[in-house]
């Protein structure tokens, strides 16, 4: 069975946001670091080439896959912003729904621009993920 390509690296999270091209996502990215870490009270850690997660949590699926993830985590995409485990507690949908234009996939929250989003309900839904994997 493959193992997950996706593992925290030791690439410097500064260094990731210096390669990102446009301008305001660079900035959105270092905006964003600062929100998450305040919340979580964790450190951004790279994970794979794109992603900066904060913390960790263990899966395991009855497929007998398993890995580890960060508990909250995104990715500043050329075209919109990327966050992961934004939908994993059970109040997460009723606070995305105060969160402004999105849109949602599987398992991730997507946003074209940080600033036509509500930051305050953003940080609402970084806390509730964060500890949706608190015990894992």
């Amino acid at each position: 069975m493959a193992g997950n390509a996706t593992r925290p690296t030791d690439v410097p999270v500064e260094d990731f946001l210096a390669t990102v091209t446009h301008a305001r996502r660079r900035a959105e990215g270092t905006a964003l670091v600062a929100l998450m870490c305040e919340v979580t009270g964790e450190p951004a850690v790279m994970w794979g080439p794109s992603i900066i997660g904060f913390g960790t949590y263990h899966y395991r699926y009855a497929s007998g896959r398993e890995g580890d993830m960060p508990r909250v985590g995104f990715s500043p995409r050329s075209g919109q912003l990327a966050f992961y485990g934004l939908q994993d507690h059970q109040a997460s949908s009723a606070v995305l729904e105060r969160l402004g234009p999105h849109t949602t996939g599987a398992s991730c929250v997507y946003v074209k621009r940080l600033d036509t989003i509500d930051l305050e309900v953003l940080r609402d839904l970084v806390g509730l993920a964060f500890q949706a994997h608190a015990s894992q």
